[in-house]
């Protein structure tokens, strides 16, 4: 058995893992438009700004695991939208797409065999692609896991 095949396999899964819990696009998808912004009482972000903080936070860990040169944005603004409501009416598919897009590539960089997944990467303080890998999985679960009860709180779970 090629451990390190089975290990790149189980991380590709667990970067979209549904088995548990509702996975993005069933959070996403046929979100209402005139809900996506909206704060249900009681809760301190909408739709809206909880997709853009996937997105950017999805953006900076793929773009610090590949490129030694990328520099973070200032926590928090830089994770977090301006405002509650999308600016546009396409800027949620935008968001949507864009998280695609990054999974993607972060599953065809865990894929990598020549990318090894335990060795220290160069410009870090000790983060390896593994951690960064478990980092998304865990950090997308939580915010999916808000964004259905933002959904459920505004009448707009299935």
């Amino acid at each position: 058995m090629d451990r390190d095949k089975v290990l790149r396999e189980q991380l590709v899964k667990v970067i979209d893992w549904n088995e548990a819990h509702a996975d993005f696009h069933t959070a996403v998808n046929n979100f209402p438009a005139a809900l996506r912004g909206r704060m249900p009482e009681g809760f301190p972000y909408s739709a809206w700004q909880l997709l853009e903080h996937i997105r950017l936070a999805l953006w900076d860990i793929l773009e610090f695991s590949r490129d030694a040169t990328h520099q973070s944005p200032k926590w928090p603004e830089g994770y977090w939208p301006e405002t509650a409501e999308p600016p546009s009416a396409d800027a949620w598919d935008k968001s949507v797409k864009a998280v695609d897009k990054y999974l993607d590539a972060l599953r065809k960089l865990v894929s990598d065999p020549a990318r090894d997944l335990l060795a220290p990467l160069p410009h870090g303080s000790g983060q390896t692609l593994l951690r960064e890998a478990l980092l998304v999985a865990d950090h997308n679960a939580y915010h999916i896991g808000q964004l259905v009860l933002v959904r459920r709180a505004l009448g707009a779970w299935h």
